[in-house]
């Protein structure tokens, strides 16, 4: 196989899953465009400028990735002809991979190999966080930010209400893991206060709806809790992710973001649950005083 293309990987092995999607994603620019795309640059010139691509390579990606039925090309202007490129379900298929190969290259590759639900301050990760201040949070379904206003969303790896099956076997073991509930009950018990400067509370995790449901249910939450199954708001932010139990899951964090759904602040990492909604009132205060 050598100096064979990506295309080529196809025929490899026509029953092999693997080998079949790498013939359509196994390229180093490519999973690099469906990550741009999924972080909301739609414009030929915008991807082109974040990922420093030759127009000729960024041309080739666009119009193989269209032929799989990855992305698809919408046209918004007519004159001169103009097309912005969004990911197809089938292209939003590939967002839990692109969180697992993030997942693993933040272990693995950029650390130690230990699982950890926190991140050092100091970190990559932590950096690529706290770059997020200035960007807009992307229009998704469900949609946290719903309503007007300014609102605090945080992030929290999962929790359940006593006797249901959620956590899997060593979730306590796991640095920062723990403490989602009392995270949720700190933010309701100053809610009115965050209600009083201005701010709507959400609360964010990839657990399914009807899980967050039942917890809110419990914990006499008067704000909502929303599922980022589909990892579609994990993707487009590139947020900060363990693995456990076989699944994606949220390291903490919390952002404040502006009525116009850009980040103004960003909290993480987040060492301190119940400290960190402290530390997020007095960021609405300062920022709506």
């Amino acid at each position: 196989m050598k100096g064979a293309s990506v295309r080529d990987v196809e025929a490899v092995d026509p029953d092999c899953a693997i080998a079949q999607a790498l013939g359509v994603v196994g390229d180093w620019w490519t999973l690099l465009v469906i990550r741009d795309v999924a972080g909301g640059l739609h414009w030929f010139d915008a991807l082109r400028a974040d990922l420093g691509i030759s127009r000729k390579v960024l041309a080739e990606r666009l119009r193989a990735l269209e032929s799989d039925g990855v992305v698809e090309r919408r046209q918004y202007s007519a004159r001169p002809p103009r097309f912005e490129y969004h990911l197809t379900e089938k292209g939003r298929g590939l967002l839990p991979v692109l969180v697992a190969l993030q997942d693993w290259g933040t272990r693995y590759v950029l650390g130690d190999g230990s699982l950890d639900a926190s991140s050092a301050p100091d970190s990559g990760e932590a950096r690529r966080a706290q770059g997020l201040v200035g960007r807009a949070v992307p229009q998704l379904r469900p949609d946290p930010l719903a309503h007007a206003g300014s609102t605090v969303v945080y992030f929290f790896p999962g929790a359940a209400p006593p006797g249901t099956r959620f956590y899997p076997p060593g979730w306590g073991d796991i640095p920062g893991a723990a403490g989602c509930t009392l995270e949720a009950t700190t933010f309701r018990d100053a809610y009115a206060e965050f209600r009083d400067a201005g701010a709507q509370v959400v609360g964010v995790s990839t657990q399914r709806q009807d899980q967050l449901d039942a917890l809110a249910d419990h914990l006499g939450l008067p704000f909502p809790l929303v599922s980022d199954e589909r990892l579609d708001l994990a993707a487009a932010l590139r947020l900060p992710t363990f693995r456990a139990g076989g699944e994606s899951r949220f390291k903490r964090l919390t952002m404040l973001v502006g009525p116009d759904r850009v980040i103004r602040e960003v909290l993480f990492p987040v060492t301190d649950p119940a400290g960190t909604v402290k530390d997020a009132l007095d960021l609405v205060r300062t920022a709506t005083g």
